[in-house]
């Protein structure tokens, strides 16, 4: 049978302690290599599980497997996205530029409003979970995402263009319980240049 490829941990397009202030080169390490990975190695050892079960003929709990497989997944795909839109501050402009700068006001008449809607998005989701910014291919409009976990409350089929990781594990050594404060300072190191580029991908 043919080896079938599974997912590997990216690097970060910086160094782990580029974006200092606002995330430590501790929070960043323990983000990346071990809650990262940690989703990384579950998926694969799920896809495995499914792989050993089509060779020997058993009968997993499908139920179980592919909800387990969804939250890994959706937490490796996530957690790739964000660290593209991340940037050290001062490398990049503070709002976006261009189409998609347009495609916010549009929808939310101005930068500030949006940025207000996604700062409320991202502060009460329960638990643990994501904002997202996301656009509708169908009606052609951007829009806010409050992830649950890593895949619940999901749009079907909805590209998102940017993601703010809101777990405790994002956050928690640098702000404490304080998730307010992190993302008034994940808004210092926003890549909208990497956002931007989604969006004209579409």
């Amino acid at each position: 049978m043919e080896t079938k490829k599974g997912y590997q941990l990216p690097e970060l397009p910086y160094g782990y302690k580029d974006l200092a202030p606002f995330i430590s080169e501790e929070q960043l390490t323990l983000h990346h290599q071990k809650h990262h990975q940690a989703y990384v190695n579950g998926a694969n050892a799920l896809l495995d599980k499914l792989e050993k079960a089509r060779t020997d003929g058993s009968d997993p709990d499908m139920k179980a497997l592919l909800k387990e497989l969804s939250f890994n997944i959706g937490g490796h795909v996530l957690h790739t996205m964000f660290w593209g839109n991340l940037a050290p501050a001062g490398n990049g402009d503070n709002k976006p530029t261009g189409t998609l700068a347009k495609a916010i006001d549009g929808e939310f008449g101005t930068f500030d409003r949006f940025q207000k809607e996604f700062t409320q998005a991202a502060v009460s989701v329960e638990g643990s979970g994501w904002a997202a910014l996301s656009y509708c291919r169908l009606t052609g409009r951007t829009l806010i995402m409050q992830i649950e976990k890593h895949n619940i409350n999901v749009y079907p089929m909805f590209a998102i263009l940017m993601v703010v990781d809101v777990w405790e594990h994002a956050y928690y050594l640098d702000y404490k319980n304080l998730r307010a404060k992190f993302i008034d300072a994940f808004w210092n190191l926003a890549n909208w240049a990497e956002v931007e580029k989604r969006f004209k991908g579409l």
